[in-house]
């Protein structure tokens, strides 16, 4: 076990008041859009996580990869506009274009009809479909934020948009046997 000195500091009572901070050395209210968007990229952080537990090889590692852009998306959230040329990487018109590309490679492989989807197939497709569902909302409080002018969407909002798409793919990749939504 690492010496203290070498172990971040999980209590530090600074939100005991309900104020907790930003990159840099503002204080927010919990309550704050910017705090709600950043719960949300998290439960979307922790979402593929949990269908990354479950994958292997290559959809694994596609996993990984949307996981450490999301990391940048949250990192550029949690920074007000004051200090956002001190990150080292933020997303941006090249980050949109790989998004895309991947996003064009996936669908090329996977067998992505048009119908509704009843997730469920599997546990892997539909915790994937899980964490689609959470990054949408991740995307729609970004959109909100870019719309209250607290911060540039301009490549956030399209990163976001197609990591939900690409998720959507990763699911119809891996469920054994789509399911269509039908009448009853």
């Amino acid at each position: 076990m690492p010496p203290d000195g070498d172990r971040a500091r999980v209590t530090t009572r600074g939100g005991d008041s309900g104020d907790t901070s930003l990159f840099g050395k503002e204080r927010v209210r919990k309550h704050d859009r910017r705090i709600d968007a950043l719960g949300d990229l998290d439960e979307a952080q922790s979402a593929l996580g949990v269908a990354r537990a479950q994958a292997s090889g290559a959809i694994a590692e596609v996993i990984l990869e949307l996981q450490r852009g999301l990391y940048l998306v949250m990192s550029e959230v949690a920074t007000p506009a004051s200090g956002l040329a001190s990150l080292p990487r933020r997303i941006d018109a090249l980050a949109v274009a790989a998004i895309d590309e991947r996003a064009a490679a996936l669908r090329a492989t996977a067998r992505v009809d048009g119908r509704f989807v009843i997730p469920g197939e599997d546990p892997l497709s539909a915790a994937l479909d899980l964490a689609r569902t959470v990054v949408r909302r991740a995307e729609r409080r970004v959109v909100l934020l870019a719309d209250a002018g607290m911060l540039d969407g301009t490549q956030l909002i399209p990163w976001l948009n197609r990591l939900s798409d690409i998720v959507f793919v990763l699911a119809r990749s891996v469920e054994p046997h789509p399911t269509a939504a039908r009448d009853g």
